[in-house]
């Protein structure tokens, strides 16, 4: 049988093929003896040879690492392959019939070379999943702690100058003592927060010096030094505990002329022993599914769940209900757990409940696009197309122009519910490109071509943000096109056959990528590294021109379909 160099596939689309001549069927198994990935038929002849009756095969994910080739020093024709366990210095086999080595036991030093690299695997894993996501978090909650306290030291500040306001004249020096003492505690509050704000960015800064000894490990090619474990002082520290500041209150008070103190209130600050912030055990997560930590409780709930949660083996329909006031369901953005906007191509924008009662309406200039979507804050955010603008409705209802785009007219927008940012397709005449803005509308990055300096999009016209913080857009021309946060061009994925147009795009808590094939009737399930898993629906489940798709909270699929006002749900997850 014929072996030629195993086959690395181009694009993350592909499955990881048979490394055999001539082959082309999926790599299921791997030959520890001759390094050879193949198919499960190349596997059964490669045994049969005679030579080969004593080779090890096993599944392709157990498979050995192949060591980097090395020469003996001693003997220049021989490769080093074995250790010297009394010495613990790898050696060539002839090394070891020396007199130095007699009676010494051997080991196969790739076992070891493959159970070491799996242990810094493991390493790595921890440090980017668990470690420093949640110290980044916790970072992110001290500075959250520190905007909320100043807050709430502002909303105190107009407490106390409205109720010194009808007392002039009586109140300046009481007023005059309680500022300057909410100013101290106020200061010491902060020096506390900064203290704790110093020590994750020191720990953090700790965690990339790791990552740095890890990788270096990894890409060494060196076996001199190599030892049966890694060396004691790369121990992963514990992520430092900070605790949560108690924030003081402000009581406010009747007044009379005869008791100006008390008519001002009292600064209390409140004598209650500070609270450890509080981290997720490691043993609760997941290193094969990057999920993130939050602060509340119930998300913690959702957390558990998500540990459990696989693909089911069937897609069930969960229930249906027509949409009142849309022609058609062209896109789809989950608002609350029970509240979901819902578009068609006419420009009608309607917000609706799971029953399809329909609770606001709102026309618009957007058509077959993924035009809007709904912020942390639960504010609406949709594009308009003829004025180049991108507007916001709060709770309230206000609409205002909350950023202009210019020569580019947005096409699809984003929410990110990891930090908030938008992020908005556009186009320009034949050149498109994504955009990502924070809260506040400044515009931090632009996403137009890879390294190559080739054109990434055409069409943007549905985005999406998948839990690893890649881009996720669909290209009507380019079809899915996924970069990192970098803007860092990761995969493109064309469908399974030629025609491939793709419409509206999502995410589940798994990382997993679902994306609507209108022209033929599909909706295309991927991994989050673009490799395709299954056609997740297709037109003989009374799919038909499948053009929007949303995960809801319960982790339910709900699919809109371009011809009619009926939104289907279905439930693929277990």
């Amino acid at each position: 049988m014929a072996l030629s160099k195993p086959k690395i596939p181009d694009t993350p689309q592909h499955f990881l093929e048979c490394g055999v001549e001539d082959c082309e069927r999926n790599c299921e198994f791997y030959c520890n003896s001759c390094h050879q990935q193949m198919c499960k038929q190349c596997r059964d002849q490669h045994l049969k040879i005679s030579e080969n009756e004593n080779h090890e095969v096993v599944l392709y994910q157990l498979r050995k690492r192949q060591l980097p080739v090395q020469k003996c020093k001693i003997h220049p024709t021989k490769d080093i392959d074995i250790l010297c366990k009394e010495c613990n210095i790898p050696l060539c086999s002839k090394c070891a019939t020396m007199q130095e080595h007699q009676g010494h036991c051997f080991t196969d030093l790739e076992t070891i070379y493959t159970d070491n690299f799996k242990l810094c695997q493991k390493e790595l894993s921890k440090i980017h999943n668990y470690f420093v996501p949640t110290s980044q978090d916790l970072l992110r909650e001290v500075r959250e702690d520190a905007t909320e306290l100043k807050q709430i030291m502002d909303s105190i500040r107009t407490s106390m100058k409205a109720e010194a306001e009808s007392l002039k004249n009586m109140v300046d020096t009481v007023l005059s003592e309680n500022m300057e003492e909410l100013n101290q505690i106020e200061k010491s509050l902060l020096e506390k927060l900064k203290c704790q704000e110093k020590t994750f960015d020191d720990y953090i800064a700790y965690l990339s010096n790791i990552v740095k000894e890890f990788q270096s490990y990894l890409s060494s090619t060196e076996l001199t030094n190599f030892t049966t474990q890694l060396p004691d002082n790369l121990e992963i520290k514990s992520i430092p505990e900070t605790t949560k500041p108690v924030k003081p209150e402000f009581s406010s008070a009747q007044y009379s002329k005869k008791d100006v103190a008390k008519l001002l209130g009292k600064i209390t600050e409140i004598n209650r022993k500070e609270t450890l912030r509080r981290v997720k055990p490691m043993e609760t997560v997941s290193f094969s599914t990057s999920i993130k930590s939050t602060r509340e409780q119930d998300k913690d709930v959702k957390y558990d769940k998500i540990q459990t949660l696989s693909l089911s083996a069937s897609v069930t329909k969960v229930r249906e209900f027509n949409v009142p006031d849309v022609d058609n369901v062209c896109h789809v953005s989950q608002d609350q757990s029970d509240r979901l906007w819902i578009s068609d191509s006419w420009g009608n924008l309607v917000q609706t409940d799971l029953q399809g009662n329909v609770t606001q309406k709102i026309k618009t200039s957007g058509g077959r696009e993924g035009y809007h979507t709904v912020t942390q804050d639960r504010d609406l955010i949709f594009t308009d197309q003829d004025k180049n603008v991108i507007n916001r409705i709060t709770q309230d209802k206000n609409i205002t122009e909350f950023i202009k785009t210019g020569d580019w007219s947005p096409l699809s927008i984003h929410s990110s519910h990891i930090n908030g940012d938008l992020l908005v397709g556009r186009v320009k005449g034949k050149e498109g490109k994504v955009t990502r803005y924070n809260k506040t509308g400044k515009e931090l990055q632009n996403i137009q071509r890879d390294n190559k300096g080739q054109e990434l999009y055409g069409i943007p016209h549905y985005i999406i943000e998948n839990i690893n913080g890649d881009i996720c857009t669909s290209d009507y021309f380019n079809g899915v096109v996924v970069v990192k946060k970098s803007g860092q061009h990761r995969f493109s994925y064309t469908g399974q056959k030629s025609g491939f147009h793709s419409f509206g795009i999502c995410t589940d808590v798994l990382g997993h990528i679902l994306v609507c094939a209108s022209d033929s009737n599909t909706v295309h399930l991927l991994d989050q590294d673009g490799r395709f898993l299954s056609l997740l629906l297709i037109q003989q489940q009374g799919l038909r021109n499948p053009r929007s798709v949303c995960v809801d909270d319960e982790n339910n699929l709900c699919v809109g379909q371009g011809r009619t006002n009926t939104l289907t749900v279905y439930k693929y997850l277990k």
